[in-house]
C-alpha cells in the first residue's frame, strides 16, 4: 500500500503528493473555510469585532495542526458532515419557529 492510496479524499484531490506546496494551501484553505462554516452555523455568538477577530486568528493557527492531520485522517470530510447536519438543523429550527408563528 503506497503513500497515495492512504490519503484522504481531499488530500488526494488536491495532490498533496505531487503538488505539496498548492495541495496543502488549498487543503488548509479547505478546513479553514468548512471550519468557519461549522464554527457559525453551531457556536457562534454576537460578539464585539475584537473578539470576533481573536477567534478567527485562533481558529486559523487551531486549522495548521488539522491540515496536518488531514492529509491521511478524514478532518475535512468531518467538517463537511457537520456543516451538512447544522444546516439541516437550521432549517428545521427555523421551520419550527415558522410553524409555531403560524400556529397563535
Amino acid at each position: 500500500m503506497n503513500v497515495a492510496e492512504r490519503l484522504s479524499f481531499f488530500a488526494a484531490l488536491y495532490k498533496v503528493t505531487e503538488q505539496p506546496k498548492v495541495g496543502m494551501w488549498l487543503l488548509y484553505l479547505t478546513i479553514v473555510a468548512l471550519s468557519i462554516v461549522v464554527y457559525k452555523l453551531g457556536f457562534a455568538k454576537k460578539l464585539p469585532l475584537g473578539k470576533s477577530i481573536v477567534i478567527y486568528i485562533f481558529l486559523c493557527v487551531g486549522c495548521t495542526l488539522l491540515t496536518f492531520l488531514g492529509i491521511f485522517l478524514p478532518v475535512a470530510e468531518g467538517l463537511v458532515i457537520a456543516a451538512l447536519i447544522l444546516i439541516i438543523y437550521k432549517i428545521r429550527l427555523h421551520q419550527s419557529k415558522k410553524h409555531q408563528a403560524e400556529a397563535k
